[in-house]
């Protein structure tokens, strides 16, 4: 690293970037802004990191930020995070087994948990996930955490009504309106 200090943009000025301090609604841009117009000025870097309140070395990033991406290149950007674990092909699958449910024969339960699906996309996908990021995705996904009874896999569609218990009208009766008829 040489002490050699980079050049700022020959397009702009300290007039221009005060300007651009004015009319922008960002704090930090602004400040940013006046610390470099101060060096278009003829300031130098220490200065310039006195007015804006921070290190030489930052005063160099803005400078470079300026060069590269004009006043807008100061304004401050929401970090892009960690890639999400699970892509649209693994969130597609994950949705079908959801739906399909789980074969207990198969897949050794009779409902899904969260560490039941994470389980069956490493062993899918090799794609590890924790329960609590598997639950945020199933959330976003619409899925809520809702137990229902076990349904067999190939269970026909109305199947169940076939062989419902229905009690006749005599014991849907209350005992106590019974017990009160027989006292008449």
């Amino acid at each position: 690293m040489s002490g050699i200090p980079l050049e700022l943009r020959s397009d702009f000025d300290a007039a221009k970037l005060r300007a651009a301090a004015r009319q922008t609604k960002n704090g930090p841009q602004a400040r940013r802004l006046l610390s470099l117009a101060a060096i278009y000025d003829g300031a130098t870097r220490k200065e310039a990191a006195r007015i804006g309140d921070v290190t030489v070395q930052i005063v160099r990033d803005w400078v470079e930020k300026l060069n590269r991406h004009g006043p807008d290149g100061l304004l401050d950007r929401k970090s892009s995070g960690r890639p999400p674990c699970l892509n649209d092909t693994h969130r597609s699958a994950l949705a079908r087994m959801i739906e399909q449910g789980p074969i207990p024969a198969v897949h050794g339960v009779t409902r899904w948990r969260l560490v039941d699906l994470s389980q069956w996309l490493f062993e899918e996908f090799r794609v590890s996930v924790s329960e609590q990021t598997l639950g945020r995705e199933l959330r976003a996904m619409n899925y809520r955490k809702l137990s229902v009874r076990p349904r067999h896999h190939a269970q026909a569609e109305g199947a169940i009504e076939t062989y419902k218990k229905t009690s006749s009208p005599r014991w849907q009766k209350s005992r106590a309106k019974e017990a009160s008829a027989r006292i008449r």
